[in-house]
């Protein structure tokens, strides 16, 4: 960061905490105890006590999507191949890994954060694109931008617009998409069989059951760990503690992932308390004490209007970039 003002320094911490060490065996650990719980919650656990092997599964589709996350972000090994390897069983059925890798590091740019566009992740829409939508849609998005709306319906919400957006890529020739769908479609043909043939679940109870738990509580964390703000350090979140953040892998602490994303998980705690105060200060007091705190303030109340606030207000040229709207 040369150049930058004191205000926006990033705190100065050990290397050893920044640098990844060559075998990361937290990250390899959790690899196991992912695929060795859902396959013993389905293989042993489901014959015995079917709504608990739900849950368990469901458990182990969050914990994967995390490890999705870590994976792209180059861990646990430097050999990027083998990293696509560890999560490329899709035991969470909707998301294709190689499709989310390419959106999730677009979303990295920080300086393009919530924008409608140019951001993938946003949960904004333009201005002009709120003012033609049917009303039936405004009132679903309205009750995905409450906590538990976004927890029940936002992972339906979610996949339909990934799905959808996909398959317009596909169409139109994107070839990069059309490769990650083939290697998408390929672990299916392996995780579909293995739990309808292999476990005896249906699919179906499948899809609405441990697919939903996973996604529902994947958007606890997403909820809002973005929000629009003129600096970019303002735009993400820090979630002090939770008894969910292992299974989030501690991006909880969002702020601090977004400005050392090579940091693996494990060391995120680490990097947080050694520069509390000046992380808050940095991210311009973005932070809440839990998501217990979340779930009081915005269960069931709207924290965000979903036109963006100042980017995206006229069809063309948007008000901040200047230049013309095209979907991403």
């Amino acid at each position: 960061m040369s150049g930058a003002s004191e205000s926006q320094r990033l705190p100065v911490l050990p290397r050893e905490m920044l640098v990844p060490p060559r075998f990361e065996a937290p990250t390899w650990g959790l690899v196991l105890l992912c695929y060795g719980g859902w396959l013993a919650a389905g293989l042993w656990l489901w014959p015995v006590l079917p709504w608990l092997a739900l849950i368990v599964m469901g458990v182990a589709v969050a914990l994967q999507s995390s490890l999705a996350h870590e994976v792209l972000h180059g861990h646990p090994t430097r050999n990027a191949g083998l990293n696509e390897a560890l999560v490329w069983l899709p035991i969470g059925i909707f998301y294709a890994y190689r499709s989310y890798r390419l959106t999730h590091l677009q979303h990295h740019n920080d300086e393009r954060l919530t924008d409608p566009y140019d951001d993938p992740e946003s949960y904004y829409v333009a201005l002009f694109t709120w003012a033609r939508m049917p009303g039936v849609l405004r009132l679903v998005l309205r009750v995905n931008n409450t906590l538990l709306g976004r927890v029940v319906i936002g992972p339906w919400v979610a996949v339909i617009g990934f799905t959808l957006a996909e398959a317009r890529r596909i169409l139109a020739g994107d070839a990069r998409t059309r490769n990650a769908w083939a290697h998408h479609l390929a672990g299916l043909a392996v995780v579909l069989p293995l739990i309808q043939f292999g476990m005896g679940i249906p699919v179906w109870l499948y899809l609405l059951g441990p697919g939903w738990i996973g996604l529902g509580l994947i958007a606890i964390r997403s909820y809002c760990e973005h929000q629009w703000a003129e600096d970019p350090n303002g735009r993400t979140i820090i979630v002090e503690s939770s008894l969910l953040a292992p299974l989030f892998l501690f991006n909880n602490l969002h702020f601090v992932h977004h400005k050392l994303p090579r940091v693996p998980w494990y060391r995120l705690p680490g990097a947080y308390r050694a520069a509390r105060e000046e992380w808050q200060r940095l991210n311009g007091g973005y932070v809440f004490p839990s998501y217990y705190s979340i779930l009081r303030a915005y269960a069931w109340r709207v924290k965000e209007n979903i036109p963006h606030p100042a980017w995206r207000r006229e069809e063309t040229g948007g008000a901040e970039s200047g230049r013309d709207d095209k979907g991403v």
